[in-house]
Protein backbone atom coordinates (compact mmCIF):
# COMPACT_ATOMS: atom_id res chain seq x y z
CA UNK A 1 0.00 0.00 0.00
CA UNK A 2 1.63 3.37 -0.92
CA UNK A 3 1.55 5.89 1.33
CA UNK A 4 2.66 9.73 0.98
CA UNK A 5 2.60 12.00 4.33
CA UNK A 6 3.51 14.96 3.90
CA UNK A 7 4.95 17.90 7.17
CA UNK A 8 6.27 20.85 7.49
CA UNK A 9 3.79 23.44 6.64
CA UNK A 10 2.94 26.47 8.89
CA UNK A 11 2.73 29.87 8.66
CA UNK A 12 5.62 32.36 8.34
CA UNK A 13 6.22 36.25 7.06
CA UNK A 14 7.09 37.30 3.61
CA UNK A 15 11.13 36.80 2.87
CA UNK A 16 10.69 34.09 5.49
CA UNK A 17 11.82 29.89 5.01
CA UNK A 18 9.82 26.89 5.45
CA UNK A 19 11.10 23.01 4.48
CA UNK A 20 8.28 20.40 3.41
CA UNK A 21 8.85 16.82 3.55
CA UNK A 22 6.73 13.71 2.40
CA UNK A 23 7.59 10.56 3.62
CA UNK A 24 7.02 7.47 0.96
CA UNK A 25 6.17 3.77 1.40
CA UNK A 26 5.03 0.84 -0.69
CA UNK A 27 6.12 1.21 -4.41
CA UNK A 28 9.38 2.23 -6.11
CA UNK A 29 8.27 5.31 -7.82
CA UNK A 30 9.65 6.36 -11.40
CA UNK A 31 9.39 10.27 -10.12
CA UNK A 32 8.03 12.28 -7.82
CA UNK A 33 6.93 15.73 -7.38
CA UNK A 34 5.40 18.84 -5.32
CA UNK A 35 2.30 20.61 -6.53
CA UNK A 36 0.07 23.23 -4.69
CA UNK A 37 -3.22 24.31 -4.70
CA UNK A 38 -4.30 27.82 -3.81
CA UNK A 39 -8.37 28.47 -3.41
CA UNK A 40 -10.08 28.77 -6.04
CA UNK A 41 -7.21 28.00 -8.41
CA UNK A 42 -6.31 24.60 -10.15
CA UNK A 43 -3.55 22.58 -8.54
CA UNK A 44 -0.35 23.02 -10.39
CA UNK A 45 3.21 21.96 -10.71
CA UNK A 46 5.62 23.65 -8.49
CA UNK A 47 8.82 20.99 -8.60
CA UNK A 48 9.48 17.80 -9.24
CA UNK A 49 12.88 14.59 -9.54
CA UNK A 50 13.13 12.00 -11.74
CA UNK A 51 13.52 9.09 -9.28
CA UNK A 52 16.47 7.39 -10.60
CA UNK A 53 18.73 9.99 -12.46
CA UNK A 54 17.83 12.70 -9.65
CA UNK A 55 16.93 15.37 -12.67
CA UNK A 56 15.28 17.77 -11.54
CA UNK A 57 12.38 20.25 -12.64
CA UNK A 58 11.06 23.72 -11.32
CA UNK A 59 7.92 25.87 -12.22
CA UNK A 60 9.10 29.60 -13.18
CA UNK A 61 7.66 30.81 -10.51
CA UNK A 62 10.05 29.20 -7.63
CA UNK A 63 13.05 29.11 -9.98
CA UNK A 64 15.67 30.55 -7.85
CA UNK A 65 13.81 30.36 -4.29
CA UNK A 66 12.65 26.61 -4.04
CA UNK A 67 14.54 23.62 -3.70
CA UNK A 68 13.36 19.67 -4.36
CA UNK A 69 15.62 17.41 -2.91
CA UNK A 70 15.38 13.66 -1.43
CA UNK A 71 17.69 11.21 0.97
CA UNK A 72 19.52 8.77 -0.43
CA UNK A 73 17.24 5.77 0.46
CA UNK A 74 14.85 7.93 -2.06
CA UNK A 75 12.20 7.70 1.14
CA UNK A 76 12.03 11.37 1.76
CA UNK A 77 10.99 13.58 -0.77
CA UNK A 78 11.78 17.73 0.35
CA UNK A 79 11.35 20.86 -0.60
CA UNK A 80 13.15 23.88 0.55
CA UNK A 81 11.09 27.20 -0.27
CA UNK A 82 13.37 30.17 0.68
CA UNK A 83 11.92 34.12 -0.17
CA UNK A 84 9.03 33.15 0.32
CA UNK A 85 5.55 35.48 -1.09
CA UNK A 86 2.37 35.55 -0.30
CA UNK A 87 1.72 34.51 -3.57
CA UNK A 88 2.89 30.92 -2.31
CA UNK A 89 0.35 30.17 -0.19
CA UNK A 90 -1.50 27.30 -0.75
CA UNK A 91 -1.85 23.19 -0.02
CA UNK A 92 1.21 21.64 -0.96
CA UNK A 93 0.90 17.84 -2.13
CA UNK A 94 3.29 15.36 -2.85
CA UNK A 95 2.78 12.91 -5.29
CA UNK A 96 4.02 10.08 -7.16
CA UNK A 97 3.72 7.81 -10.24
CA UNK A 98 5.41 4.40 -11.21
CA UNK A 99 6.14 5.32 -14.63
CA UNK A 100 6.91 7.64 -17.22
CA UNK A 101 9.91 10.44 -17.70
CA UNK A 102 10.14 13.73 -17.10
CA UNK A 103 12.00 13.94 -20.17
CA UNK A 104 8.98 13.14 -22.25
CA UNK A 105 6.73 15.28 -20.63
CA UNK A 106 5.26 13.41 -18.34
CA UNK A 107 4.81 14.13 -15.07
CA UNK A 108 4.00 17.88 -14.95
CA UNK A 109 0.19 17.39 -14.44
CA UNK A 110 -1.75 16.30 -11.25
CA UNK A 111 -3.43 14.16 -14.18
CA UNK A 112 -0.16 12.23 -14.48
CA UNK A 113 -0.07 11.00 -10.75
CA UNK A 114 -2.04 8.32 -8.95
CA UNK A 115 -0.49 8.94 -5.50
CA UNK A 116 -0.90 11.63 -3.59
CA UNK A 117 -0.45 12.79 0.38
CA UNK A 118 -2.88 14.66 2.69
CA UNK A 119 -1.57 17.71 1.92
CA UNK A 120 0.08 20.48 4.23
CA UNK A 121 -1.19 24.29 4.20
CA UNK A 122 1.73 26.85 3.72
CA UNK A 123 0.76 30.96 4.59
CA UNK A 124 2.56 33.20 3.68
CA UNK A 125 1.59 36.90 5.55
CA UNK A 126 2.63 40.23 4.20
Amino acid sequence: QVQLVESGGGLVQAGGSLRLSCAASGRTFSHMSWFRQAPGKEREFVSGVGWIGGNTYYADSVKGRFTISRDNAKTTLYLQMNSLKPEDTAVYYCAARQFGMFEIGVGFRPDDYAYWGQGTQVTVSS
